[in-house]
């Protein structure tokens, strides 16, 4: 058994695309058209080719309503690992990212939140040496 695909709910597929691209520098993987959505997934160019992230449009008022209440409550959706956080936030902060947690120690781990203006927050985290 392995992790080969995560998906997060946004709340526009096109909005979510140029972020997740432009932004943090994903790599588009596949644009499948269902229906009036798409299947589309990402992949990072710094990790293994078959890992994906799903771009799922959260049309199913569950969904938004699970989006919502970990905004609200200030959960992140997911984390990804970062070499080194200092300058990936220094990075993303001239890209004009919104950061609701600057880098953190916590034990282990430096980590900082930001809002991926799809409706989630999003966790990065370095593991100490």
């Amino acid at each position: 058994m392995r992790i080969k695909l995560n998906s997060i709910f946004v709340d526009n597929q096109d909005k979510a695309l140029r972020f997740y691209t432009e932004v943090l520098g994903f790599k588009k993987s596949k644009e499948i058209p269902v229906g009036e959505f798409r299947w589309l997934t990402l992949v990072s160019p710094h990790g293994h080719a078959d890992v994906e992230l799903s771009l799922e449009p959260n049309a199913n008022p569950a969904s938004k309503t699970f989006q919502d209440e970990l905004f609200r409550q200030g959960i992140p959706i997911t984390a990804f690992e970062v070499d080194d956080i200092h300058a990936e936030h220094a990075r993303l902060k001239k890209h004009g990212v919104a950061f609701t947690m600057e880098p953190t120690e916590a034990g282990e781990v430096t980590v900082a939140i930001f809002a991926d203006t799809c409706g989630n927050l999003i966790q990065l985290y370095q593991p100490k040496p």
